[in-house]
This record gives structure tokens, sequence and C-alpha cells, in this order.
């Protein structure tokens, strides 16, 4: 298997865009014709109303963008079924040709990290879950993240690692000033350290780094201090983020960051403006146009419009 950096790279060109779409199922926010039967009370049911859901999402996208994002909170939520049901999507999207990079913002120390290393990184038979990449906290410090490289090495996978998060109470610790640097820049620094010693041919490494869209100017910082990292950009669209924040999170070839959108696009059938022309019943309709449209939106405001010269 190629290097997971190469993989991403090649998949964001040959798509010509860098839209990731979350997939974060809600029971309250399907649409009516895939919840209007389910009982709360059932997991099993809910469960099984998810995998619908998110195959039929899976199935909208695949043609238009290079990887989807699941939330594994929104799974573990509904217990062993819902857990079933995300090992489903996991697989169903790479039957489908997208990468997948499970959002778990997993870590720990020791063999308990080397554990979480072990079930989630490696698409296919190489791992349990069969992910291509994985989000890692990383304030346990840096012996808690050398599990996670090594098992990406082994099994050309990826790590993303929270430097500067979407939420407006990351600052807390992520903005305070240590030995004249703020934290998030301490982190950063590390995480170009190990991007550089993961590089793969495309010159960026298998250890990349989540940098919130909501922060535009610290995301034209992080971008330069981790130049051989991609970025994992959360914040865009239900986060209030638009393509502009973000132009700067690519380098010249448009290359180098990956957009999450997740309410935007999965939910699209319930929000303006799609909802009036779409609604519950065409959902998937409203999914792709919620695609497209931010998939425009990135190739006219930022260097992702390069890729599709």
């Amino acid at each position: 298997m190629q290097h997971f950096s190469d993989r991403l790279t090649k998949a964001v060109r040959e798509c010509g865009n860098p839209v990731l779409v979350g997939l974060d199922p809600r029971l309250e926010s399907l649409p009516e014709p895939i919840r209007s039967d389910v009982d709360e009370a059932d997991s099993g049911a809910v469960a099984s109303a998810f995998r619908t859901f998110c195959r039929g999402v899976i199935d909208v996208v695949a043609p238009l963008v290079p990887a989807v994002k699941p939330q594994a909170a929104f799974f573990e939520r509904w217990g062993p079924s819902g857990m079933a049901a995300m090992a489903d999507v996991i697989q169903y999207a790479h039957q489908s040709g997208l990468l997948v990079i499970l959002d778990g913002k997993r870590n720990d120390i020791g063999s308990t990290a080397t554990a979480y290393a072990r079930a989630y990184l490696g698409a296919g038979q190489a791992s349990p879950w069969g992910a291509d990449a994985l989000t890692v906290s990383p304030y346990l410090g840096r012996d808690s993240l050398t599990p996670f490289v090594e098992m990406a090495i082994q099994r050309k996978a990826g790590v993303f690692v929270l430097v500067k998060t979407s939420n407006h109470g990351g600052g807390l610790f992520q903005d305070l000033v240590c030995d004249g640097r703020t934290v998030y820049d301490h982190v950063a620094q590390l995480v170009q350290k190990m991007a550089r010693q993961t590089e793969g041919s495309s010159g960026y490494g298998a250890i990349g780094a989540v940098v919130g869209a909501t922060y535009p100017e610290q995301l034209a910082e992080l971008r330069q201090a981790m130049a051989n990292a991609w970025l994992l950009v959360p914040g865009f669209g239900a986060q209030g983020a638009g393509a502009r924040d973000v132009r700067y999170a690519f380098d010249n070839e448009g290359l180098g960051a990956v957009v999450n959108s997740s309410r935007g696009i999965i939910f699209a059938h319930s929000r303006a403006p799609y909802r009036d022309q779409y609604g519950d019943r065409n959902w998937q309709k409203a999914v792709e146009a919620a695609t497209r449209d931010m998939i425009e939106q990135l190739r006219t405001e930022t260097p992702a419009g390069n890729l599709a010269d």
C-alpha cells in the first residue's frame, strides 16, 4: 500500500478538490423517510438508520470528494449496535473508493496508546476498524504520540494531531503562552518534526494537524509552521467559516489541506437554501448540491482552484 500522504495527495488531485465530508449522524436530524419509523429506545433500529443514511451520503459524495470523516461519538452513543454500524460505514466508504479519516480524538500513554493505534490505524484488514487515519490529542505528551506515529509508519496510515481546534473554548489551554510561545505553537513544532520524519514522495508526512477554519490568522501562521503536514480543517459551513477563511491552509498547488463540512452537507435538506428546493424526500439531491457548492466555493476563493487546471 502507498504512503498515506501520497494516497491523500493522489485522491485530492483526482477529485480536483479538498472537500472532506463529515459523517455525524444524529437521529433527530435524519431525513423523515429514514427516521419516521425509528424508535429511539431501540438502539439497533437507530444504528440501522445510521447505516442507511451514511451509505446514502457515501453513494452521493464518492464520485465527488476524496475522503469522508466518520465521527465515532455519534456511533458510540448507541452502544454495540452503533459501533457495528460505524464498522460497516468505514468498510462501505472504502468499497466506494474513499479514504476514511476516523474522528476519534484518541490518546493515552504506554500500552493503552499502542492499543488505540493498533485498533484504528490501517486500512482494510490491517486493523480491526480499518481507518486510513485517526485524529489524536497531543496533551499527554510526546510519548503518548509515539505509538501512533510508529503504527502509522508500519501500516502506511495517517495521524491528525489536534493543534488549534475550531471551538471557541479551545483557546483556554491552546493559547496559553509558555516560553514566549503559545501551547499550540509548541504542538505545531512537534507535528512538523514528525511530519518531516514520516515524509512521503508528495513532500507531506504521515503526521498531520487539525487546525480550525474559525481562526484564519492562526491557520495561515500554522500552514507556514507545518510546511510538511497535511492540515485537517474543521469549522467550514455550519460553524461559521467560509472559503476565504481557509484560503491560507493550502500550498500554491492547492494541496496540503482537506476542509471538513459535516452538518452543512449531510443535513442540507433541512437548511437554506436547499430546504425549499429539495426537502426531506430528495435529501440526497440536497447533499449533492451542497457538496458541489462547497467544491465551487473552494475552487473560486482558494488555491484549490489550481487543482482543476
